[in-house]
């Protein structure tokens, strides 16, 4: 058969792509340094607890709450090739209103770094303070963070009001990142791949089809668990000029939530990791915990519980340091393969994007039942249970949604794509169930990838499309900004702009 001319130049372009851009601008190698510094977010009075439906004010510290920060920067002979600050808090999740306080407290204290290069990023633990005021009134519509607050008893004299706390909290990041950066050494970075069994997909599905978040698998009518878990740990190692370790990124795809329920803060399972790691290598180790795609996922069990408490009782350990006895077993697990394979020299590049991903629509039903809710409880707020109080918030975040979604029916995505050598490092701004995480992966062309979870601001639950058929809490409109479509976009253009990268 023959082909004609046209084709045959098309198919020529689909098999053999026009590389004239990509050498334009060739991925440059620099010298490594970085930076490491802790800083403590943990208030010196009682605050509201963030996380359930229900207000819990608590003052106790079962352990501290910490900022990590690690500032990243390569150099080659025509000068600075890019830089990154990655900071861990150990919070339920990252106000983008934070990130941009953070931004413009460092700006003037650090002339040589991009401050659009920084990004917070939470464990998700469900013991820190609440990050959102009663009072505060200028939410965008697509600020889910908007519907969660909490009353504070005007009888409860004392309290720190989150208004309060995110001044400080913005103040302490931005000293960590500020302390990190001035302790740029040059040196040399290592990352691996391991594997601990700590998430557990929580949503529990049904005969008649249905989903539960938490649901009993001891049900007669249970079918199975909807998604997969990811086992996967990424550790990026950081070494000194001397081979000596100095600091850690650990990457898990569970959120710390071990102890979500209690009314003492506390950093949750993350805190008893910190400790062994330091035991095992040095006390003065920095550890940056993340948390990858894990928004259908938790440490809690859904089977095996009895078996599994009887192996925590032969142990003597409790939950949290089960999961922290799993976090050090998969870093010594590939210690050693990492130590031999660190480069003090490396492509490095950091893109901050800021994708545009369509809202998930507010239907007119769902609209009408929120009306109705809203006029229902808008003049007794006062007497509305905790719980209802939430539902009251929600219900008037959906008629701003209802609203705004005709002016703009985009949800501004702020991402960052890290290339360190071989390895992607992919974040969003939502509780990314676990099915997109492991689609990024299996299409980014780099060695390794991490995508991570909750960083530069809270757009919530990204649930698919199977999650939203079952239904049940993380897979309703009133959960989530973006829906499945939007998932969509978002693992495409992720996965675009990886290519990218990569064929540089």
């Amino acid at each position: 058969m023959r082909i004609s001319l046209v084709c045959t130049i098309a198919l020529s372009l689909l098999v053999f792509p026009d590389t004239n851009a990509d050498a334009a601008s060739p991925q440059r190698d620099g010298q490594l340094s970085f930076g490491w510094a802790v800083e403590s977010i943990t208030p010196d009075k009682p605050v509201a607890i963030g996380g359930q439906y229900h207000t819990r004010i608590g003052g106790e510290v079962h352990d501290p709450l910490s900022a990590t920060a690690l500032a990243i920067e390569t150099r080659d002979a025509d000068g600075v090739v890019d830089q990154a600050v990655i900071v861990s808090c150990d919070l339920s999740l990252i106000r983008r209103k934070t990130q941009e306080q953070v931004r413009e407290l460092v700006k003037e204290q650090l002339p040589d770094l991009d401050v659009q290069k920084i990004f917070l990023s939470a464990t998700h633990t469900h013991t820190a303070p609440a990050l959102t005021d009663t009072n505060e009134t200028d939410f965008h519509p697509y600020d889910f963070i908007g519907s969660w607050a909490y009353r504070i008893p005007a009888d409860q004299t004392g309290i720190m009001q989150p208004v309060e706390y995110l001044t400080f909290l913005a103040e302490r990041i931005s000293d960590a990142v500020v302390k990190a950066w001035k302790a740029r050494k040059p040196g040399g970075m290592s990352f691996a791949l391991s594997h601990a069994v700590i998430a557990h997909n929580r949503r529990a599905v049904y005969a008649n089809g249905t989903a539960r978040m938490y649901g009993r698998t001891s049900d007669p009518t249970f079918s199975h668990i909807e998604g997969v878990s990811d086992h996967s740990v990424d550790v990026l190692f950081f070494w000194r000029d001397d081979g000596g370790l100095e600091g850690m990124a650990i990457n898990v795809y569970c959120p710390a939530q071990e102890v979500e329920g209690e009314k003492c803060l506390s950093a949750d399972y993350w805190y008893d990791a910190r400790e062994l790691l330091r035991e095992r290598y040095h006390a003065d180790l920095f550890v940056l915990p993340l948390t990858g795609a894990s928004g259908d996922q938790s440490p809690h069990l859904m089977w095996n519980k009895k078996a599994e408490a009887a192996m925590r009782e032969r142990r003597k350990l409790s939950s949290r340091q089960e999961i922290a006895r799993r976090i050090l077993r998969a870093v010594e697990d590939v210690y050693e393969v990492a130590q031999a394979n660190i480069q003090t020299s490396l492509p490095f590049e950091h893109r901050v994007e800021r994708v545009p991903l369509p809202v998930w629509q507010v239907s007119d039903e769902r609209y009408a039942q929120a009306l109705a809710l809203y006029e229902a409880g808008k003049d007794k707020t006062g007497e509305l249970s905790s719980k209802d109080y939430i539902y009251w918030r929600v219900s008037r975040t959906m008629l701003a949604r209802y609203a705004y979604q005709k002016k703009d029916p985009f949800y501004k995505a702020e991402l960052h794509l890290l290339r360190l050598g071989d390895l992607a490092v992919a974040t969003n701004p939502f509780e990314l169930y676990t099915d997109y995480g492991v689609r990024i992966k299996g299409r980014s062309p780099a060695t390794q990838t991490a995508v991570v979870q909750l960083t530069a601001g809270c757009a919530a639950y990204l649930p698919t499309v199977r999650a939203v058929a079952g239904g049940g809490y993380s897979a309703r409109i009133d959960d989530g900004v973006v829906g499945p479509e939007g998932g969509t976009v978002f693992v495409d253009e992720t996965t675009r702009i990886l290519s990218e990268m990569w064929r540089q």
